[in-house]
């Protein structure tokens, strides 16, 4: 599907899941008919954590952009097996998914809240890697966890590869977007009945 109407910037991933971890899954899509990556470089992973609003800690220091585009795709590869065999009703093994987990190491921490209070948050410990990845994964390991499985979806257009979490009120949403697919959707129903009515 062409998806530079969803986009940020050319290239970058739509985020048309209204769930982290379906975003991860968009990361791969196809454009006209053909498979896509938009994940070739470690930047292109941090690109897409600062849009997701995740961003390297200040004083972290260099990430490895390789390490960091390799276990991107890792990650996205343990999500894409648990949610598919679940989605089929089978058990996934979620070995890989608690490598991402386990790596991801935290402490809690009080903090003033900036209103005169406290908030309790968590300080990465870990590497650098699995501290950009880390919330990633939780997110994932929530959707597994706590997700209502029905509202697990695939955009409908036959075209198209993109996965959402369906938060609509109804819960009847088809498309990873009206704009764009539900649009050529209509559009194809148009230029059907018109066939139709020509010919008789």
């Amino acid at each position: 599907m062409a998806t530079a109407a969803l986009t940020a910037s050319p290239g970058d991933t739509p985020f048309v899941g209204d769930h982290p971890a379906m975003d991860l899954l968009n990361t791969r899509a196809r454009e006209d008919g053909v498979p896509t990556d938009t994940w070739e470089t470690g930047t292109d992973v941090i690109r897409w954590l600062t849009r997701l609003g995740i961003a390297p800690a200040a004083g972290a220091g260099r990430v490895d952009e390789a390490e960091l585009l390799a276990r991107a795709r890792d990650l996205r590869e343990q999500a894409r097996k648990l949610i598919v065999a679940r989605l089929q009703g089978k058990a996934g093994n979620p070995a890989g998914l608690n490598a991402h987990l386990h790596a991801y190491l935290g402490t809690p921490s009080l903090r003033r809240d900036g209103a005169g209070g406290f908030a309790l948050v968590r300080v990465a410990r870990g590497d650098a890697v699995a501290t950009l990845l880390g919330p990633v994964a939780e997110a994932v390991a929530d959707l597994l966890a706590e997700a209502d499985f029905s509202l697990v979806r695939q955009c409908e257009h036959p075209d198209c590869v993109l996965w959402f979490y369906d938060r609509t009120k109804s819960h009847k949403r088809r498309w990873c977007s009206m704009a764009v697919c539900g649009n050529r959707h209509k559009a194809a129903r148009f230029r059907a009945s018109r066939r139709e009515g020509a010919a008789d």
